[in-house]
């Protein structure tokens, strides 16, 4: 963090702070300073707080300004979808700058500085317009050489391989087998659990287990033959993802603008005519 002080500014701070504390922070050794076992324990405990409060004030500051969207969106698909066709967003709207956070958990829009989110399956979410993206096939894939004498002929023929999970939805399994006409006395579900589907898609290419991943979003590795469909055939299962934007957002322009741009980018439309900020 650049503070714009002189070295005897700082050195004059840490003093203050050092006699209001009534501790020594640091020790002055010819020309170099180290930190105390004190001075480490009070960083210890402050970083986090001083992290916290930059980021706050540094989001706060990009909610007010209208050419700033900030965007919360599941990791997965920043990654893989979003930040590679973020580039003709920027060409087509030079003056807007969209700001990303990969996030798992909910967003409360009523204390959190996000104008959008970008999710899957979302929830009813009251004060907010809810904006369908596209929809996503959640397939069964492992890699080539798991299934490479071909033992998976039936569901229940999964069960023989290790599974692999998703921290965030530990029933999907359980919900995909049910689906494809398993019995539960066939699904006895184990398996090791991933944050991020990224983890579960670089397991099941290593040959770890089975894994259920939305396919338009690993399109390259089932290119690359890195990935194999299992059992396409046994269940059609689907994810949705949507951009949700709450209705005080609705009249930025940039906010607009991005919607427009997404839903045009996710469906393959070409775009209609420019909104202005």
């Amino acid at each position: 963090m650049e503070l714009d002080l002189s070295q005897g500014a700082v050195s004059r701070h840490i003093r203050e702070l050092e006699g209001y504390l009534g501790i020594r922070l640091f020790d002055r050794i010819r020309q170099r300073v180290a930190l105390t076992e004190a001075g480490k324990h009070y960083l210890s405990q402050i970083e986090k707080p001083l992290d916290d409060l930059a980021m706050a004030t540094y989001r706060a500051e990009a909610f007010s300004d209208g050419t700033v969207v900030n965007i919360a969106v599941v990791p997965a698909f920043a990654t893989r979808w979003l930040l590679p066709r973020l580039p003709a967003f920027q060409k087509r709207n030079p003056e807007i700058m969209v700001h990303i956070t990969a996030r798992q958990r909910p967003v409360d829009f009523e204390r959190e500085p996000f104008d959008a989110a970008l999710v899957y399956d979302p929830p009813s979410w009251p004060g907010t317009t809810a904006h369908h993206l596209m929809d996503a096939d959640m397939v069964a894939v492992c890699s080539p050489r798991l299934n490479e004498k071909g033992a998976i002929k039936r569901p229940a023929d999964i069960m023989k391989f290790p599974l692999l999970h998703k921290m965030s939805r530990p029933n999907r399994w359980s919900e995909w087998m049910t689906g494809a006409g398993a019995t539960l006395s066939e699904c006895s579900i184990k398996g090791v659990a991933y944050p991020q589907l990224v983890n579960l898609a670089d397991a099941a290419i290593a040959g770890l287990g089975i894994a259920i991943l939305p396919r338009n979003l690993f399109a390259q590795e089932f290119s690359d033959k890195r990935l194999l469909l299992v059992g396409s055939d046994f269940h059609d299962s689907k994810i949705s993802y949507f951009l949700m934007v709450p209705k005080t957002r609705d009249g930025s322009g940039a906010v607009r603008a991005f919607t427009q741009w997404l839903i045009a980018e996710a469906q393959n439309r070409p775009m209609s005519t420019e909104v202005r900020l």
